[in-house]
């Protein structure tokens, strides 16, 4: 169920706030998530079922006001939310492109398949670079690094325009949109690496305009 109906959006009073949507949607799957390979920063598309998530995603956004959106520079963040707004019905939104909001960069390791990784270098290594808070791969970016870029465009720039009334969309990947979460729900370092974000699965916040306060998360299409 949508957390608020479509008359109380867009900068409607309900209980004395003033609401706004921040809606974060991962990228539908790609091609390098089937072959489980470390894809960071190289710009592979999404597959057919990544192109039916993003349509589901739409879909499930329909009775959603949405008056900005921003993506990541990257093709499978970019494809995904022109599918989804075509399949929710909107027409033209205002829109902003960032390499700030792009995935972590993998480094040394973007192309490898992850298995094999493990293999060379040992499990324990491999969850290393995959898990840990601000330890980089090799020529890469640790999770800290990556909200350390997304962080400052999160305040400079989309937070001025959730302030003015306007429901934001944000269409970018797993680490940029874990980095804006721990922000929001302020997430201890050991919260934000257990943290999973599903491919092409809307996350709904109710802000307060004013203060951003979580008024309500809900997550659509989950089962």
């Amino acid at each position: 169920m949508h957390s608020s109906r479509k008359e109380n959006q867009c900068g409607k009073t309900n209980n004395k706030h003033t609401m706004v949507h921040l809606i974060l949607l991962r990228h539908g799957e790609s091609q390098w998530n089937v072959e489980n390979r470390f894809t960071g920063w190289v710009d592979v598309d999404i597959t057919s079922k990544g192109e039916e998530e993003a349509r589901n995603a739409g879909l499930a956004l329909k009775d959603y006001t949405i008056d900005m959106l921003y993506t990541s520079a990257l093709l499978r963040a970019i494809r995904t939310a022109d599918i989804a707004l075509q399949s929710a019905g909107k027409g033209m939104i205002p829109t902003k492109r960032s390499e700030k909001l792009n995935e972590r960069h993998y480094g040394d390791l973007q192309g490898l398949n992850k298995d094999q990784v493990g293999e060379e270098f040992g499990s324990d290594q491999l969850k290393i670079w995959r898990r840990s808070y601000d330890i980089p791969p090799p020529n890469g970016e640790s999770l800290k690094m990556t909200q350390e870029r997304v962080l400052p465009y999160f305040h400079e720039e989309i937070i001025p325009v959730l302030k003015q009334g306007k429901n934001v969309l944000i269409t970018a990947h797993g680490n940029s949109l874990r980095a804006l979460i721990a922000d929001l729900e302020k997430l201890t370092k050991e919260e934000i690496l257990e943290l999973n974000i599903a491919t092409g699965k809307p996350i709904v916040y109710t802000l307060d305009e004013q203060t951003l306060e979580i008024l309500d998360k809900t997550l659509l299409l989950q089962s």
